[in-house]
This record gives structure tokens, sequence and C-alpha cells, in this order.
């Protein structure tokens, strides 16, 4: 186990760390229904099982028409029915939105258009270009539609839905377990007399949902001695890919997580990082009797802290243990107000976003320990080491995790 928690990892560089480790470990594919499909990743390459449309398909309602009008009515086309072919020129079909365009028609012509004649005729003239839609307008048959990779989302279960697909063939979703470090937490009540209510316990689940984790337990608070924290780790590891502990990541009189990693046996991938707020955070890999390495993220007791630690290392490490791609990169926003930097530090500093969501203005009550400004802010304006932001500077920023199917 080797680490100097003096010298914190970069930002930008732990984050990437993060994925890497997670993407090696990487492994495996399931088959599930697509109703189980919502937050997963894609295995493989999501192909289409038919060309779409799979038939020419009517846009309108109106009339399916062959040679030159007048026409006489021989029959009517609805969705879900296979009409047979028009034969004869001055002869047309009725045709309803989505019906397949029989074969013999020359062109379609909205009932808005039309006419009815005393002989039951129909007139009208039709548009210049066809109206419906040519089997394999949207995709030809095997056509790539999502790579592997790809996170899957309503629209992406429509899409399977739609050529075919009953089943998608996705990464397993990693298991994540959480353990709340710290005798002085109180999980009911108001705080008082020294103690604390718990914050983490309730709130970071939901953030690991969020980033892609399937929580397997929440188990605290934890006793604060070495052997309780060994044991705790232990028994989560037996279930979950990766543990997040909350508290417990410096070095004081009843900070056992450190301890704890070395009678594990566990290797440092980032110790500390240079981010204000977040300090100290960290992530290991951690051996098992299995082969397979488990992982286990040191969040910061304070819950601002906390969160940056999700955003910074378990966010990307989750995003390679799931097999998809990872947005290094933040969007560009402006800022509404100076942001000051932290000296060698990255700062992030919690935002909210104008309704156009191209404005960035830092909201108030942003101590470590506070959770007012994160309940108000949509994610950090990011502040690079040595950096100062002034007023309309265009500035990067980080969205916090995103329920599936948000789109940034």
């Amino acid at each position: 186990m080797s680490a100097d928690e003096n010298t914190p990892v970069g930002w930008d560089r732990a984050r990437e760390l993060a994925y890497q480790a997670g993407l090696a470990a990487s492994a495996g594919t399931e088959r599930i229904p697509l109703a189980e499909g919502d937050g997963r990743t894609l295995a493989e390459p999501l192909r289409a099982l038919t060309a779409l449309p799979a038939f020419p398909t009517s846009s309108i309602d109106g009339w399916a028409v062959r040679g030159e009008g007048p026409w006489r009515p021989v029959g009517r086309v609805l969705a879900g029915g296979t009409p047979p072919p028009l034969t004869e020129d001055g002869t047309c079909v009725e045709i309803a939105t989505g019906a397949m365009v029989p074969d013999g028609a020359a062109a379609l012509i909205r009932i808005e258009a039309s006419a009815t004649g005393a002989d039951g005729r129909v007139t009208g003239v039709p548009r210049p270009a066809p109206e419906w839609r040519l089997p394999g307008e949207e995709a030809e048959l095997g056509e790539e539609l999502l790579p592997a990779g790809t996170a899957v989302d309503p629209a992406v279960i429509g899409v399977a839905a739609t050529c075919g697909h009953e089943f998608l063939t996705v990464r397993p979703a990693p298991r994540v377990a959480l353990l709340v470090f710290g005798d002085e937490l109180l999980t009911s009540g108001p705080p008082g007399a020294g103690r604390v209510r718990d914050s983490l316990g309730p709130q970071v689940p939901s953030w690991l949902r969020r980033c892609g984790g399937t929580v397997t337990s929440v188990t605290g608070p934890v006793k604060d001695t070495l052997d309780a924290h060994v044991d705790a780790i232990r028994a989560a590891l037996d279930t979950a890919d990766l543990v997040c502990t909350t508290g417990g990541t410096m070095h004081g009189p009843v900070d056992h997580l450190h301890p704890s990693l070395a009678e594990l046996g566990a290797e440092y991938i980032v110790n500390t990082v240079g981010v204000r707020p977040g300090f100290p955070m960290l992530l290991a890999r951690v051996p098992h009797p299995d082969g397979r390495p488990r992982f286990l993220a040191g969040l910061p007791g304070n819950p601002q802290s906390a969160v940056i630690a999700l955003v910074s290392l378990v966010a990307p490490l989750l995003a390679g243990l799931s097999g998809r791609p990872f947005r290094a990169e933040q969007p560009l926003v402006e800022a509404a107000t100076p942001v000051p930097g932290r000296g060698r530090d990255t700062h992030l500093a919690l935002a909210a976003l104008d309704p156009t969501g191209r404005v960035a203005t830092p909201v108030g009550h942003v101590g470590s320990a506070m959770l007012r400004g994160l309940a108000n802010a949509h994610g950090f304006v990011v502040v690079r080491p040595g950096a100062e932001v002034a007023a309309g500077d265009t500035v990067p920023f980080l969205p916090l995790p995103l329920l599936s199917g948000e789109r940034p």
C-alpha cells in the first residue's frame, strides 16, 4: 500500500485515474428485458433487426392513388393491415396515417386536399414529394443504431423496441455499499448535546443511483474502533463492487479508515485530491479472495465535501465499471459574478444556472459542512489552480449527477 498524502493528485488527473481503474475492472454482460434497461449501459452495439420503416408507410390520412384521376375507390387501408396491390389505373384506396402503402400506388393525396364527386370518384392534386416513409428511411436492416457504451434511457429503449428488440445486452450494474462512520451521529431527531444528525446516510444512496450504481446496503453509524471498521468493510466487500465510506479520511484519534485499508492490503489509486472543498478524499483498490478487485471510496464527513468526492472520484469510477464513456471536459457557461480561486487547488464553487442554462451564479451557504447551498445549486463552477474568475468570464461547469434519462 503506497501513497503520499502530502502530495495531492490534481483534480483532473484524479478523475481520469478513477475512470481508468473502473474501466480496467469492467467485465461481463447480462441480457435483460427492455423494461429493466433504464439507467444501464449497452455492452454491444444496438442494431436494427429490420429496416425502419419495415414497409412503405403513409404519413397522412387520405387516398393512395394509381394513374390519372379522377379515381374510383376500391377499398380502405388501416394501420396494421397488409393491403392488396392497386393493379388498375384510375383507382384508389382510402388510407390512414401509419398504414402500409399498397404496391402499385403512385401518390398519396391528403384528405383535406381531395373532393368526392356525385359519382363517388375522388379528385385532388398530390403534393410534389411523396407523403410516405420509405423502407429503410430511418435505418437499414443490421445497421448500428447506437454503439456499445451508450447509457440506456427511455429514448434508447424506444429505439430498441421500434426495430424489434425485446431484450438488451448490458453491462452489469456496479453494486455499491455505503458505510457511515461516526459515533457522534444521530439517525433520527434534531441534533443537540454534542451530536449531529447524519445527512449522508439518507442522501448518498440517491447520488450513487444517479451515478449508475445499484445500492446493496447502507450500514451505520459504524462504531469508531479499528476492528469495527475492518469488519464492516470486509462484510460490505462481499456483496459490493464499491464500498463508499463517510468520514474518517484524516488521521485523527478516531479516524480508522487508513489503518483499515492497510489491514486489508489495499492499494491507493488516489490518496487526497487537490480540490476544495473536498479535502481529504481517497480511492483504493482492495484485493478479494475471488480474485476480482473491489474498490473503496473514502468520502469526507463534511456533507458538501462528501458530494464533491462523489462527483470527483465515485462518478468516474462507476462510469468505468459500467463500461460507458467518461466525459472529462465540462460544458462552458458564463460566470454571473466573480468566483475566487483556491491557490494551487481546483475550486468547485456551487452555482445555479439561469433558465437558459448558459449563465451560472454562485449560491450562498457553501461551507464544506453546509447543505443549503447544495440544495439550491445545479452544479459547480470549475476554477482551475492559480486562477480567478471575473464576472462575464467563460468557465467550465460540472453538473450535479442527473436522473436517468435527463440530459445536461
